[in-house]
């Protein structure tokens, strides 16, 4: 293989790429001048697969090899991962085998004199990894269990959002991945309405420290995968005060320009203009699906999000920093174009789907990536299909149309560009990580303990109320009942239930800091665990969990281990529910309350029923 680098045709580039003296866009001419219109629309596109086969009969290996395709995303929802405790090495095979193909099939082309070789340009492989585990995480296993954006926002220290960016930078390097869908840099704004929750997708509510603790985050990432990961800051240009899930419908935010850039603008902002050197600046953003009043004036059912509307997307990319930003590289990548969101923008009966439009006015809008996920025409049976088509038609309008083209050379500089400052050559042994880097995973949850130490927060009430309303520890014969809302996953559709957080989780941590091995200050058999479907049961229907009602009714302390609020899933109200029709149950005891999720789920009136209110994330 040396010897087939060293006396290839495509060497000058190679070795251009790591002369010092030659300019990044000498490269990247030198590079494209060699690229077929077919390459070079490829290199436009993030896409998505079923399952984990890429071998030579599969669809993916089609569009990366035939199609030229530029990048690959990694989804759980997929079926790209495999059962818990092969997780990460066969993430790791999988990508291997993708960059592998591509760099394969460059160097077993026809080599005739009349054959101009195609230069071989590495995959985009990307994750969305934010952390906290299901929902947000792709990979449950395996890796170190990172903590949230908003556990890290809570410990008010850039040095812990730096930490935790590093480890996350390292691990999913090792693994392969080169390119990071995230940080969020939104700001949280409207916090009790669940039609926008950010959940703890976000660093908090403030500008300034979002911004603060989203480059602290950005610097771990780079830190941590030694320069060789795209982070691609999301969602651009903010959706923390958006009126509704933007997955599912083309959402609003009502702010004049001004608001716009002092709340929602400010922490990307803050990234752009970090100074490179500082490893704080975003290599790029992610395009929200929202409306944004400042930058469209009147906003009609017509209006399309900012993602798809070219004269709104120019007056963003004005504003400085982002001007200088954009001016020096920074690539604007798609939020994913096959969204619900999406789809009923252009047919809100969802009966059809004209893919090819969706994609031009896209890229036209003035984005560089676009990211395909459930990208399928109704005619289709898979999304390859439909995906070929649409790169066909790109490769058919560049050669037709000359402004198309000029179009597609820019953002295909951009990309270029940035696939060279993280690899610096496009040689194989460059863009995989070595195999030994993998040991590396899943071994860093000592950072992780000590964001929880910080993070920990008393929500309700004071520290000086708490003292009265609780004026001791429980005592060894204290009867304790936990309740806890129950969080499972599964890494793959196949794949058995993992346990986030199981019904024992919060009594057997009370076991290993208080019981037998800790002093004995906690008695086991005075302990009692029941899940929030066993709560929902029992107000439902007494008589059917009568051993619920015995242990509640004689507890001194009840505790609740909350996670979060989903329609799916009504136990998750459970608590509400007890709190607002039978608090007779709860009287003269004490109620603590542990938010393992969002902590602004429960309004005041609820929480002014609580002993105590915690926030501790996971």
């Amino acid at each position: 293989m040396a010897q087939a680098i060293s006396t290839s045709p495509r060497n000058s580039i190679v070795q251009a790429a790591s002369e010092p003296q030659t300019d990044l866009e000498s490269r990247v001419r030198l590079i494209m001048e060699q690229m077929t219109p077919e390459q070079k629309v490829g290199q436009l596109f993030l896409v998505t697969f079923k399952g984990t086969d890429a071998r030579r009969e599969s669809s993916i290996y089609k569009l990366i090899v035939d199609y030229k395709v530029g990048g690959v995303i990694l989804r759980a929802d997929n079926d790209n991962f495999e059962i818990a405790g092969n997780t990460v090495p066969k993430a790791a095979e999988l990508i291997r085998a993708l960059q592998n193909h591509v760099w394969d099939a460059s160097q077993t082309q026809d080599r005739t004199a009349e054959a101009q070789p195609l230069p071989y340009i590495p995959l985009f492989i990307g994750i969305s990894q934010e952390g906290d585990l299901y929902p947000n995480d792709q990979i449950f296993s395996g890796m170190t269990s990172l903590p949230s954006q908003m556990a890290i926002g809570a410990t008010w220290n850039p040095a812990m959002a730096e930490a935790i960016g590093n480890v996350m930078g390292r691990e999913l390097r090792a693994i392969g991945f080169n390119l990071y869908l995230g940080p969020s840099l939104d700001v949280l704004e409207v916090t009790a309405t669940s039609a926008n929750t950010l959940g703890v997708r976000t660093f908090g509510g403030d500008p300034f420290w979002v911004g603060e603790m989203g480059k602290a985050y950005v610097r771990g990432l780079h830190q941590g995968s030694r320069d060789q990961m795209a982070v691609i800051a999301k969602h651009f240009p903010g959706r923390g005060a958006s009126d509704r899930l933007p997955e599912e419908e083309v959402a609003t935010v009502r702010k004049s320009l001004d608001a716009l850039r002092q709340f929602e603008l400010a922490p990307f902002f803050a990234s752009m203009q970090a100074d490179p050197e500082s490893k704080a600046r975003v290599d790029g953003v992610m395009v929200s699906h929202i409306r944004y009043q400042g930058l469209q004036e009147n906003i009609r059912e017509i209006t399309p999000p900012v993602s798809l509307d070219a004269e709104a997307m120019r007056q963003v990319l004005t504003l400085e920093p982002a001007a200088t930003w954009y001016q020096q590289g920074g690539v604007i990548v798609s939020d994913n174009l096959g969204s619900n969101a999406v789809r009923r923008f252009y047919d809100p009966t969802g009966q059809t789907f004209d893919a090819r439009a969706v994609a031009r006015n896209a890229f036209l809008a003035g984005n560089d990536l676009l990211y395909l996920n459930n990208f399928i025409e109704p005619t289709d049976n898979d999304s390859a299909a439909t995906i070929m088509r649409v790169l066909d038609a790109f490769a058919q309008k560049y050669r037709e149309d000359a402004a198309f083209a000029e179009r597609v050379d820019q953002s295909v500089e951009r990309i270029l560009k940035l696939k060279l400052r993280l690899f610096g050559e496009f040689r194989i042994d460059r863009v995989l990580p070595p195999a030994s880097q993998l040991a590396e995973v899943g071994r860093s949850q000592s950072v992780v303990l000590e964001v929880a130490r910080k993070a920990a927060t008393l929500l309700s009430p004071s520290p000086a109320e708490l003292n009265i309303r609780l004026p001791r520890p429980p005592e060894s014969r204290d009867q304790i009942i936990f309740f806890t809302d129950v969080v499972s996953a599964r890494q793959c559709s196949t794949c058995g239930d993992q346990w986030i957080l199981s019904v024992d989780s919060l009594k057997n941590a009370v076991i290993r800091l208080y019981g037998p091995a800790a002093g004995g200050s906690i008695i086991q058999g005075y302990l009692f665990s029941y899940s929030f479907l066993d709560l929902n049961t029992y107000l439902n229907n007494p008589e059917g969990l009568a051993a619920l009602g015995v242990n509640l009714a004689e507890a001194e302390w009840v505790v609740f281990a909350l996670t979060g609020e989903n329609p799916s899933r009504p136990e998750a109200q459970a608590l509400r529910r007890l709190l607002s029709e039978r608090p007779d149950l709860l009287l003269n005891k004490k109620v603590i309350v542990f938010a393992f999720g969002a902590p602004y789920l429960l309004d005041a009136t609820d929480i002014a029923k609580l002993t105590a209110y915690y926030g501790l994330y996971m």
